[in-house]
């Protein structure tokens, strides 16, 4: 099935969780915008979207004439982020709750990560 989203936000969050998942390493240079764009036949914009975002989220950084790196991260950084991903897992664990899940299946699932 066709994803609905906007292109610029599929890369974006593929990006994104190779990030999360450890695939892209801190400080690793990824590819340009425009070898991105051919390597996916989409627009240099569209990409040069997904990667001011990415920034903008803290994810990447750039370095004049370099190029995009992998950010790396430090604990108690990005508190705001934090906090509101936190309130997400509440949000959908409540959600899990009402559908009949027990909080210690939800809380299984977390530890399995």
């Amino acid at each position: 099935m066709k994803d609905p989203r906007p292109i610029f936000k599929q890369v974006r969050d593929g990006l994104k969780k190779l990030i999360i998942c450890g695939i892209l390493k801190p400080d690793e240079k990824i590819p340009s915008v425009r070898e991105m764009a051919q390597n996916l036949a989409i627009n240099p914009n569209t990409i040069q979207k997904a990667y001011r975002d990415l920034e903008a989220e803290g994810y990447v950084y750039q370095v004049t004439g370099k190029g995009t790196f992998v950010a790396s991260t430090e604990p108690g950084e990005n508190s705001e982020k934090i906090e509101q991903l936190l309130l997400e897992v509440l949000k959908l664990a409540r959600e899990l709750i009402y559908l009949g899940i027990s909080k210690e299946e939800i809380v299984a699932a977390v530890e399995s990560l």
